[in-house]
């Protein structure tokens, strides 16, 4: 027969053990999937100051775009990490198709910077749209308005130093034939067959005279002066055997374009 006491004891210890279970026991939390709850115990939490007006704080100043005037300016020496290589200038001396004709490239990086077209500060009391040629530099300007010109890069032949004073450029000739003179074809006569009397040298990128032709006079008589192009890039700003005012062929095209018939030249 079992212990009367012992019996309790376990009936006692039963009882707590059941309740001790019952306080561990899980119960479902319904409201962890309250989409409502979920929203605003995660919500971001933003620092805002008492007292500061948003609205009214200094925002800092936003950096200038550069643009293509002021990179122009500059040259493109590496401004704003650039490379050196202008590439206007690139666009400048590219390669032309014009009339069944190809130019070829200039390549300018091979040419002084200085006689690379290029618009500059010049100051002169000639009026704008004159053709300025400063012999002494090797520099053609064109006269603009507000202290400005366009300056080009020029070499020069014999004829180029033989006439100086000023004159109008009488007609323009798009892509023109070249007719040496009697003396030069004298001194070579392998030149016969391009002599004047024979019609001349057919025009193309190859002729002498370039792609184009600006004839000066000086009180209606030809001054047998020319500012023309030349496929010879290498002559620009050095003095050379023969020619008068020789222009890269991108430049006497730009030229051309820019002057019209009559305008006035100074030649110094």
């Amino acid at each position: 027969m079992a212990d009367p006491f012992f019996l309790s004891r376990l009936m006692l210890v039963s009882t707590v053990s059941c309740l001790a279970l019952s306080s561990c026991s899980i119960i479902p939390d319904t409201g962890a999937t309250d989409p409502d709850r979920f929203a605003q115990e995660t919500a971001p939490v933003f620092y805002r100051p008492e007292g500061i007006d948003p609205e009214k704080v200094k925002r800092l100043p936003v950096q200038p775009v550069p643009q293509v005037r002021d990179l122009y300016q500059t040259q493109f020496h590496q401004t704003y990490g650039l490379p050196v290589s202008n590439p206007v200038h690139q666009a400048m001396y590219a390669q032309q198709h014009e009339d069944d004709f190809t130019l070829p490239a200039v390549p300018y990086t091979r040419i002084d910077p200085r006689f690379l077209r290029q618009e500059v500060s010049y100051q002169s009391p000639e009026r704008p749209g004159t053709i300025v040629v400063d012999t002494r530099n090797y520099f053609l300007y064109l006269i603009e308005p507000n202290g400005k010109a366009m300056r080009y890069g020029v070499g020069l032949g014999r004829e180029g130093y033989a006439w100086s004073g000023r004159g109008s450029v009488q007609w323009k000739q798009k892509w023109p034939r070249w007719t040496p003179p009697a003396e030069m074809v004298a001194r070579e006569p392998d030149m016969r067959p391009i002599s004047a009397e024979r019609g001349g040298m057919n025009p193309g990128p190859t002729n002498p005279l370039g792609a184009r032709a600006l004839y000066i006079y000086n009180n209606g008589k030809d001054t047998l002066y020319r500012v023309h192009g030349t496929p010879d890039w290498q002559s620009i700003g050095k003095a050379t055997s023969s020619g008068c005012v020789r222009m890269l062929n991108q430049d006497v095209i730009d030229l051309y374009n820019r002057v019209p018939a009559h305008s006035q030249i100074v030649v110094m």
